[in-house]
């Protein structure tokens, strides 16, 4: 499943459900195989597994943008401390309050903008990473975890401030990192290092107590993307977003010709997630081989999860139960099964 070589022959089949599908840049602690069996669940994979099947929040860690200007990374720091009203931590451990220690903050990093000659025209200054968990969440775990978490990814390499927002019901951080590291190099942070970061934050999490994951979609047995948050905001005005105005135009020529023309990704994402499925079963059926407790009662739990694991459902189907509905029509052209194989 995972097609990374002979790295395949080093792990129980379950953990390639849970690898990010892009390359990572280092392994995670789930990933270290058992010394002596390494098809062997490690107590790590099998702490992760447990977690997995127990429905464990998971983080959101996502880069918001970038500052390409000096006047845009002000304006940026002003958002995220609302104008000085919320104290910012930078990556000495200070701690800047009000009004003068925003603009305490808004010199130095503008100061050294001015003496990064380097700097493309159009390089960034920053990047913005907001963390995020679930609402219920406790705060103070939230913001403990992001302040390791920058130790751990930026301490020592780069310049950093972040601030915590309590206004929203989801407990957030902004984390702000100079782009320019101390040596030279600059931040370029690529899919992989999202991956990286999710995992990072998740452990930081579970250090103070909190039951955090970082899997991808397709371990929950989830196939839509999040919406992106320029779409989302073209929703909040009101508007369609183009590229959904064009899919429901596609699907309603689709289902008034009575032919539904196919998609191989839409195949593909089927296949993927039957094998997803399968391989849950095939260590929940591993675990009931054993004579221990723990083990018969934790395949019970990986048997549930995938019983509960949602409709394999594209956008494409989404959009055609809606219309259906709308028409009132119970039948409509389909392409490929929807079944676990």
């Amino acid at each position: 499943m995972s097609g990374e070589g002979d790295r395949d022959l080093e792990l129980p089949p379950i953990s390639y459900v849970w690898r990010t599908p892009v390359r990572r840049p280092k392994r995670a602690k789930w990933e270290i195989p058992d010394p002596v069996d390494c098809r062997k669940l490690t107590p790590a994979m099998r702490a992760k597994l447990q977690r997995i099947v127990a429905k464990a929040a998971e983080v959101m860690v996502k880069i918001t943008g970038k500052t390409k200007t000096v006047a845009h990374l002000k304006s940026h720091l002003e958002y995220i401390t609302r104008n000085g009203e919320l104290a910012a931590e930078t990556e000495t451990g200070a701690v800047m309050h009000g009004r003068q220690g925003l603009r305490d903050i808004q010199e130095r990093w503008a100061d050294d903008a001015e003496l990064d000659g380097s700097r493309r025209r159009d390089g960034p200054l920053s990047h913005n990473i907001i963390l995020s968990m679930p609402p219920g969440t406790d705060p103070m775990a939230v913001k403990d975890a992001v302040r390791a978490f920058a130790i751990e990814t930026f301490g020592g390499e780069h310049d950093y401030v972040f601030v915590q927002h309590l206004d929203d019901e989801h407990p957030h951080v902004h984390l702000t990192v100079r782009s320019l590291g101390y040596d030279g190099r600059r931040l370029n942070p690529r899919k992989a290092d999202l991956a990286t970061w999710r995992e990072q934050f998740a452990g930081e999490l579970r250090l103070r107590g909190v039951e955090a994951e970082a899997t991808p979609r397709r371990t929950r047995g989830k196939v839509k993307k999040a919406e992106r948050g320029v779409v989302r905001v073209i929703r909040e005005r009101g508007e369609l977003p183009r590229v959904e105005r064009l899919s429901r135009e596609e699907t309603v020529k689709e289902s008034r010709r009575g032919k539904r023309s196919a998609r191989p990704w839409e195949a593909k994402t089927r296949e993927r997630q039957a094998d997803v499925r399968e391989a849950y079963r095939q260590q929940a059926e591993g675990l009931r081989r054993s004579q221990n407790a723990a083990d018969l009662e934790l395949a019970k739990q990986v048997a549930q999860f995938v019983a509960d694991m949602p409709e394999v459902e594209t956008k494409r189907d989404s959009l055609l139960k809606e219309f259906a509905k709308a028409i009132g029509k119970s039948r409509l052209p389909r392409v490929g099964k929807n079944k676990d194989r």
